[in-house]
């Protein structure tokens, strides 16, 4: 339990790659606020579970795509559960359309919450962790900070700025205590990833057998997708006091696809 009397605030996290960060560091004893939509029994089972195993977690139902709400989240996190010791930036949105057909709104919106709510959420819990002189930022980035595929540019511009920020505010604080990396995964069998199976059919005209096995998994030399746990487990490693030096880092999970 070497994350006891510590606490964790995840975004995106009422499934998939967040719900799974959350349940490992509430099982190595950090207090934990969800945050997310969804419907509101299962969130409310999975917080009561959080709490069951940790002592204590909380539920924000804050929209990642209003500065404001970013805020008063870590105020609230902070009154309640303690200023956030370790922050993970996981909320993530997409849309597929070539850039020439891509509405205007839906590119807002990406950029918003996959990189917008990364520096709010940076921003206020920074002071939090300076205060204590120990931190640990996380953001969810993705093999597309590091490559880029067709019909993605919101997505791809979006996560390219998240392993960017990540760099320039691990610099900023690299004599603080705090460490700042980015954990980027290849394709996770997530609601996030199923949900674009249907865009990627209507773009490509493929079926969702050959979207599967054709696109999401054709460059991973694995074939095999990524696990939410297998990515929370590095996010657990990356707050060890073992990991104090490593900051600034791009990590890659992606069965070998920017390897190739």
């Amino acid at each position: 339990m070497f994350l006891a009397g510590k606490t964790a605030l995840v975004t995106g996290s009422t499934s998939g790659i967040g719900l799974a960060y959350a349940k490992a560091l509430a099982t190595v004893g950090a207090r934990v606020m969800i945050n997310g939509f969804g419907d509101a029994e299962a969130i409310e089972r999975e917080r009561a579970g959080l709490a069951a195993i940790s002592g204590d977690a909380l539920y924000s139902p804050a929209d990642m795509s209003k500065p404001d709400q970013i805020e008063a989240m870590v105020a609230d996190c902070a009154q309640h559960l303690g200023g956030p010791d370790i922050v993970i930036s996981n909320a993530g949105i997409q849309h597929v359309s070539p850039v020439d057909e891509f509405p205007v709104e839906k590119w807002d919106a990406v950029i918003a919450v996959n990189l917008s709510s990364t520096f709010h959420l940076m921003r206020a819990a920074i002071p939090h962790m300076k205060a204590k002189g120990w931190g640990r930022i996380i953001t969810t980035a993705s093999a597309h900070s590091l490559v880029a595929s067709p019909n993605k540019s919101a997505y791809v511009a979006a996560k390219h700025g998240v392993a960017g920020l990540t760099k320039s505010v691990a610099l900023e604080l690299a004599r603080t205590g705090i460490t700042v990396n980015c954990i980027s995964p290849g394709y996770v069998w997530t609601p996030l990833v199923e949900n674009q199976i249907p865009d990627t059919m209507r773009t490509r005209g493929l079926t969702r057998e050959q979207v599967i096995n054709d696109v999401l998994l054709a460059a991973q030399p694995t074939k095999q997708f990524v696990q939410p746990d297998q990515v929370a487990a590095l996010g657990v490693f990356l707050c060890r006091d073992e990991a104090a030096q490593i900051t600034g880092a791009n990590l890659s999970v992606d069965g070998g696809w920017t390897a190739a």
